[in-house]
């Protein structure tokens, strides 16, 4: 059973706009042009000779999702925040559902070695999203670069509770509409609880402004390695090895050598896998009936980044002076990191996880 259950109510209390991109098009110059006279008694005036010209218009750029840096279904950014929805990710919570339609991923630590999961979306939407577990004090932090995004959990102690709510965050707690949950055939409380996307997005109709991106991207993204995987062993429950599929042009999930998969069968995967090194601290509080320390991992300031994109790999720093903006990945030539458009699936690794990639073989496979 997952140590992840919350402790007792009787804790104390503590402590833009839409992005289009719709210039850079190409000038049109549109020229009507005048009849030609038969006068010839005197030379035309220069300025009636010349063709009258419409002013130049700008063609529209794509689209482009805000959180993915892809092109919209129907060519059009939906007019609608981000939806973040804090997903399980203990073994008996797998298959999840819904990861592979999320624009971006956040994978954290939590107690006991455990990871959970913030599944973003905006531009894509899933019919089913889960199982939905409770929230951890790490996600305010998380949930700050999303230009305050709709959340979706289960609960919380009473501190994360507070944290919460502090955050720049629509706070839907599950708890408080149970209407809206699904539990599919054969899951069992407490992994048996999911959400639509839709359902989330109809909390808050009013709000129909997209988030500002928080990652570069570019179709030909640069990389100063060529890497085959991709090793993060979290815990013995969480012990995460990313491939990279050239057929797919993705890299690939897998639990302990065997390949994640969600529940509709199909390979979990990422376009980008961007991990972050942090530091941690742990409690003051404890969150399950063990009494494991909640883990508070610091996302504010500067460490270690390695971006993996386009099976390759750039060494760099992640760098978030302030939670009012996003944490930005720069390069080790001081220059922004891009993505490949795309998911991105970001991993929140403690320092004291030895991260491993490995190189392509000699053999080229």
């Amino acid at each position: 059973m997952e140590r992840g259950a919350a402790a007792p109510a009787s804790l104390i209390v503590i402590a833009a706009a839409v992005v289009a991109l719709l210039g850079g098009g190409v000038l049109l110059g549109i020229t009507r042009h005048a009849g030609s006279s038969r006068r010839t008694a005197a030379p035309a005036s220069p300025l009636l000779s010349t063709a009258p010209t419409l002013p130049p218009t700008t063609a529209a750029a794509p689209q482009r999702c805000p959180l993915s840096g892809m092109p919209p279904s129907g060519g059009v950014v939906p007019q609608r925040p981000a939806l973040a929805i804090k997903v399980d990710n203990y073994p008996a919570a797998r298959p999840q559902s819904g990861l592979n339609q999320a624009d971006v991923i956040f994978e954290e630590p939590i107690e006991a070695g455990i990871t959970r999961l913030i599944a973003v979306f905006q531009c894509q939407g899933a019919a089913l999203v889960g199982s939905i577990r409770s929230a951890r004090a790490v996600d305010a932090s998380i949930l700050d670069e999303l230009s305050k995004p709709i959340f979706m959990h289960v609960g919380a102690i009473a501190p994360v509770s507070w944290i919460i709510q502090q955050a720049d965050v629509l706070d839907e707690d599950l708890s408080r509409h149970a209407y809206l949950a699904q539990s599919p055939p054969g899951r069992n409380a407490p992994y048996d609880t999911y959400i639509s996307t839709s359902a989330g997005w109809a909390l808050h109709p009013e709000d129909s402004v997209a988030p500002a991106p928080i990652f570069s991207y570019s179709t030909s993204p640069s990389a100063t390695g060529a890497v085959t995987s991709v090793h993060i062993p979290y815990s013995p429950t969480n012990d995460n090895t990313w491939t990279w599929e050239g057929r797919t042009q993705r890299w690939l999930l897998s639990y302990r050598g065997v390949p994640a998969r969600a529940a509709d069968g199909d390979d979990i995967g990422a376009t980008n896998v961007v991990v972050e090194t942090v530091q941690v601290t742990y409690g003051p509080w404890t969150e399950d009936i063990q009494r494991d320390p909640e883990v508070q991992s610091q996302l504010l300031g500067s460490g270690p980044a390695t971006v993996f994109s386009a099976g390759g790999a750039t060494v760099g720093t992640w760098q978030r002076p302030s939670l009012a903006e996003p944490t930005h990945l720069i390069g080790p030539d001081g220059t922004t990191i891009a993505l490949q458009p795309g998911e991105t699936w970001v991993e929140v690794v403690p320092a004291n996880v030895g991260v491993t990639t490995s190189p392509p073989s000699s053999a080229g496979t």
